[in-house]
């Protein structure tokens, strides 16, 4: 195996380890981490319908029809008409499911700064801050 391809190996099960860690850093609380990653996509991107969130999480439309519906039940989404077809219904995160994410994201926030922080010298930390737009370009990438 190529430097390279260990490389490649090597950083994929530590970006995996990492959220891991992130995620056990912030329990979600009474809701899943797939429900979390649909509120995720509204709040950032904006009302959706089922089918453009089964897109993006690359799931069934029935299976995210199931995880729209317990967010429904659960009063974390809410739904309307689509304006330009009134047979969809558009999603959106309520108030309540935004408080949740952004407790949630500051309790992994918090975490990470800790870990960096005590993990890290000040030389490393200016090496990892180095590092932040290589490896958004890697995430950007479409294969």
């Amino acid at each position: 195996m190529s430097e390279l391809n260990e490389s490649a190996t090597l950083l994929r099960m530590l970006v995996g380890r990492l959220g891991r860690r992130l995620r056990e850093s912030a329990p979600p609380g009474d809701i899943t981490w797939s429900q979390v990653s649909v509120l995720g996509y509204l709040v950032r991107d904006g009302a959706m319908t089922v089918t453009e969130l089964a897109a993006a999480e690359g799931v069934r439309t029935q299976s995210m029809g199931a995880t729209v519906a317990s967010l429904l039940a659960a009063e974390m989404v809410q739904g309307e008409a689509d304006p330009l077809d009134g047979r969809k219904t558009r999603y959106t995160a309520t108030p309540a499911a935004r408080a949740l994410l952004t407790a949630n994201r500051a309790m992994r926030d918090d975490w990470l700064v800790r870990a960096i922080d005590t993990e890290l010298s000040a030389e490393e930390q200016q090496l990892l801050l180095r590092a932040i737009p290589l490896l958004q370009r890697l995430a950007d990438h479409a294969s």
